[in-house]
């Protein structure tokens, strides 16, 4: 591998968007940073929905350190890569950088809807009337959605972008969003 270096590439490049996707599409638990109060860094690992608009959705309790962090400040940073891959060889992931706040409205029916779809298991748990699946139902209760909106990602696809290549990249959004 050469030296690392940094480049700058807009999130409408094709491979840009190809490569985050991929990534978001191979993975299904992110790693979520918040600041906890006296600005300590929490960390914690969510299973995650996203949109085709790069909104990442996750489930968490809303009494959670993690949450209740969000509600104080909504700054928030996710780190999503696969496990196994070995040093050395080329290798994947994303940091996205943003706010995230609880969804609510049609933000929490989008939630609701993409979380299921990816997640079968979870809209089992609110159809069903099996007794383990109420119970599970149940738990579920004080949980709700949160909508993370990254402004800034920063990609390491060797495979895509050359070894030790990270690609910065701002994500455009309309005015209001989030």
């Amino acid at each position: 591998m050469a030296g690392l270096r940094t480049v700058r590439r807009s999130f409408v490049d094709p491979r840009v968007r190809k490569s985050t996707f991929r990534v978001l599409r191979e993975n299904v638990l992110c790693s979520i940073a918040t600041i906890a109060p006296r600005n300590r860094a929490h960390i914690n690992t969510a299973y995650f929905c996203y949109s085709p608009d790069l909104e990442l959705y996750f489930m968490s309790d809303a009494d959670s350190l993690h949450c209740r962090n969000l509600k104080r400040n909504p700054s928030m940073a996710v780190a999503i890569f696969r496990s196994p891959q070995k040093w050395g060889m080329p290798n994947r992931g994303i940091q996205l950088f943003g706010i995230a706040r609880e969804a609510r409205g049609e933000h929490a029916k989008t939630a609701q809807r993409l979380y299921g779809k990816r997640f079968p298991a979870y809209l089992r748990y609110f159809r069903s009337t099996r007794a383990k699946d109420r119970r599970m139902r149940a738990g579920l209760r004080s949980y709700r959605f949160y909508r993370f909106i990254p402004r800034t990602i920063k990609i390491l696809d060797e495979a895509e972008f050359g070894g030790g290549v990270f690609v910065i990249a701002t994500v455009p959004r309309p005015k209001g969003t989030g």
